[in-house]
């Protein structure tokens, strides 16, 4: 899901120089409650804005701060001594240099490594030479640059089998990183999984909380995922206006239509055609290629 241009580099050395929308089902502004009143799609930076910086990271969080998203995108996971932290993979092979740090530690698994260990890892060389040094951050960090920013998340929980009890311990953290009065949960805050158990999970802990499914279930099984999750969160490649539209026919657990916000898309195109599909949101690497197209 991740893509790169040639330019990148220097297009992120810019942004970061001169200086993400999901919403909640029930509320103004949000793809997954207002769509109905707003003819664009909201634009959700994929893993912060990733075709510009590398992704999960604080420079990713401000690239996409530096071209006015709101909506930020990330991956959550837990180190062996229990802290969240915020990276897309299961091990850190393709985003770190662990394998020069650590040699003899294979497979990498993050689970495998303490928060301290993590923490020395460059997650941004890889990416371009600028971007050297730059670090895995934790959730509590992740949380209060954008609260600095005034962004906004949709949280994806990432393999949650492997983390037992991992939705308490993000519940946990975002309550002290006070995120989950009442403005930061109406406005700014979605949780989304691929697991549909773990969405369960939100749910039940926090009712309030807007939630989304990741992923094209089957027309016929809507209904039972409308249940607990708020919105439908699927691939591009796997929909079509007629799916979107029975989507949106369906009411969430808060009363309000299912939204659906589709990943990952790209290309100016292809936006347009997301739009025209008549999807709520559009999760992106280049949240601004998304925007002027759709806009």
């Amino acid at each position: 899901m991740f893509v790169r241009t040639a330019t990148a580099s220097t297009t992120a050395a810019a942004l970061l120089g001169a200086g993400a929308l999901l919403l909640p089902a029930d509320r103004p502004e949000a793809p997954d409650q207002v769509s109905a009143q707003r003819a664009n799609p909201v634009v959700v930076a994929h893993r912060g804005a990733s075709g510009y910086a590398p992704e999960n990271t604080l420079a990713a969080v401000d690239a996409a701060d530096a071209l006015d998203i709101d909506w930020v995108e990330n991956d959550v996971h837990r180190s062996r001594d229990g802290v969240l932290v915020v990276l897309h993979d299961t091990d850190l092979k393709r985003t770190t240099d662990v394998e020069e740090v650590f040699p003899d530690r294979a497979p990498w698994a993050v689970k495998d490594f303490t928060a301290a260990e993590l923490a020395k890892l460059d997650a941004g060389s890889w990416f371009g030479e600028q971007f050297t040094g730059a670090r895995i951050p934790t959730l509590t960090q992740f949380l209060h640059r954008l609260e600095r920013n005034r962004q906004k998340l949709l949280l994806e929980i990432k393999s949650p089998a492997t983390y037992p009890g991992i939705e308490r311990d993000i519940i946990r953290t975002l309550g002290r990183s006070g995120w989950l009065d009442r403005s930061h949960v109406r406005d700014r805050l979605v949780i989304q999984s691929f697991g549909a158990d773990s969405v369960k999970k939100v749910h039940e802990l926090r009712p309030d909380i807007t939630t989304g499914f990741l992923g094209t279930p089957a027309v016929a099984d809507l209904p039972s995922y409308a249940a607990f999750t708020d919105q439908i969160n699927p691939s591009y490649a796997t929909i079509g206006a007629d799916y979107v539209a029975a989507v949106q026919r369906l009411k969430g657990p808060h009363g309000k239509r299912l939204r659906v916000n589709t990943w990952t898309v790209n290309k100016a195109a292809d936006a347009v055609k997301a739009r025209d599909y008549g999807v709520d949101g559009i999760i992106t690497n280049f949240p601004d290629v998304v925007r002027d197209a759709t806009s």
